[in-house]
Order: structure tokens, then sequence, then C-alpha cells
């Protein structure tokens, strides 16, 4: 089965449990890895993690993506609002991804919900906190299954 997944977290999500918790859980992104990990085997997925602030660096994981996973999980933070090179990244990678996002993107300031990997992703989950991976994750899942 094709089962190997790649949960890619964006600029500033290392900051969680400092940012503003009226939009983000209070844990960290080491505590929401091991949530989504646990996610991820319960639906026999096999999950590896990356987290950058450098938009080139999260481009270059794009590129390389296909060598070592079937499908992605995407938070790009705010690239999602605006980066055109991620965006051709996610194009040039051609694997299968879900973006997903712990706040209401769809809700919040006006600029948020714009996003330009949208199209391009299988779908999107936005709003439901950490749940919202698990969901992300079971999307991924079926698709895989799908093409499988």
């Amino acid at each position: 089965m094709r089962n190997r997944v790649e949960v890619m977290h964006g600029v500033n999500l290392d900051q969680l449990g400092r940012r503003d918790p009226e939009h983000y859980p209070r844990v960290t992104l080491t505590e929401l890895e091991v949530v989504i990990g646990r996610y991820a085997r319960e639906l026999g997925l096999e999950p590896s993690f990356s987290q950058t602030n450098h938009e080139g660096e999260f481009c270059e994981s794009l590129h390389k993506a296909s060598e070592t996973v079937h499908g992605l999980v995407l938070n790009p933070g705010a690239w999602t609002h605006y980066s055109y090179a991620i965006r051709d990244a996610l194009e040039v990678c051609g694997l299968p991804a879900v973006e997903v996002h712990l706040s209401d993107i769809e809700h919040r300031e006006e600029w948020r919900r714009v996003s330009v990997i949208r199209d391009l992703c299988i779908g999107t989950v936005s709003g439901r906190g950490i749940e919202g991976y698990r969901e992300a994750l079971e999307l991924l899942r079926n698709a895989l299954r799908d093409e499988g």
C-alpha cells in the first residue's frame, strides 16, 4: 500500500504555544506532531515531519518529496496566501496533497482567505484545530487507496 506521507509545516508553525490562543491551540509543534503521528498510524499511514521558516527550503522539500513519500499534508502558514514559488514547487512535485490550517482562515482577515495552493490540493481542512489533521490524513489515505 502507498502509505508514506510527509506533514510539512511552514513559517511560524514552530511558534505554536506562543501564538494567539484565540486562533491557535496551546500546544507546541512537537506536541502537535506526536498527536498527528498517532492519527496517521491509526489510519495505516507512515508519517514523517518537517518544518521550516525558509521558503526556499520548503520548496526544496517539495522538489524531493516524490523520492520518499506518496502524499503530503501541507500547512505552509502565511505562505499559503502569497507564495507562488511554493505553489509552483507543489505543482512540479505532482503528489496528492491536502492543505490544512489550525485556524479558520475563511473567517479571519481578508488576506488570509486567499490560498494560492488550494486548486492543486485534493482537499482543504481549515478551522478544525488539531482534529483537522486527522481529517486531512483521512482525505489523503482515501486518495492513495484510490490511486493504488
